[in-house]
């Protein structure tokens, strides 16, 4: 039987402020395997939690910042490939030649990635924030926080994670809400039902 694809389940915020009648939109810098990226905060859904306890526990994560969702902007999909690398190796060559040992561990040393093929289904989510919590620090990878501008995240749609981090903004920006009570989460998610075999 062949593996069953799954894809990965994602949750987004988007927080808007107004300053001097300007929308800014609250993003994370955060380190990827292509380099530094935008996004809006986001990460994946956690066992045991319904998609709305999960984007309030990764804006506390990436913002530092306590998020009261108030509506589902949308939900998305997208995809995206990765292709394998095969890495130079990263022992300490001394003047050039190889590590003691000869080629075998030269060649022991190298590490071959295998390449990914993702899905991702993405709910995101509108909301507030109050002020970060200074006594928190950033999750792993976040560089820090900005507030940008729709033009500065157009400007900056090269640095995106993702083709969502703008398209959820302006999808937001058109008055997109639906209810929060339009995601049911079965308690079965925190309490699991047992199948057994008759």
């Amino acid at each position: 039987m062949a593996e069953r694809w799954k894809p990965s389940v994602t949750v987004a915020a988007i927080i808007e402020r107004r300053i001097d009648g300007v929308s800014q939109f609250l993003i994370v810098e955060e380190e990827t395997p292509e380099g530094l990226k935008l996004n809006n905060p986001a990460g994946h859904l956690d066992p045991k939690e319904s998609p709305e306890q999960g984007v309030i526990r990764e804006v506390l994560e990436e913002t530092a910042c306590v998020f009261v969702p108030d509506r589902l902007v949308g939900i998305y999909l997208s995809r995206f490939q990765r292709p394998a690398v095969t890495e130079p190796p990263r022992l300490p060559l001394r003047g050039g030649a190889a590590p003691q040992g000869g080629a075998a561990d030269l060649e022991a040393a190298r590490r071959s990635a295998g390449g990914e093929d993702v899905t991702y289904v993405r709910f995101a989510f509108g909301g507030s924030v109050g002020e970060p919590d200074p006594s928190r620090r950033l999750d792993d990878g976040i560089v820090r926080t900005l507030w940008m501008s729709l033009d500065e995240l157009r400007a900056s749609r090269s640095r995106h994670r993702s083709p969502h981090v703008l398209g959820c903004i302006e999808d937001y920006l058109t008055g997109r809400r639906y209810p929060l009570a339009a995601i049911t989460t079965d308690p079965s998610v925190y309490t699991p039902e047992i199948k057994t075999r008759h």
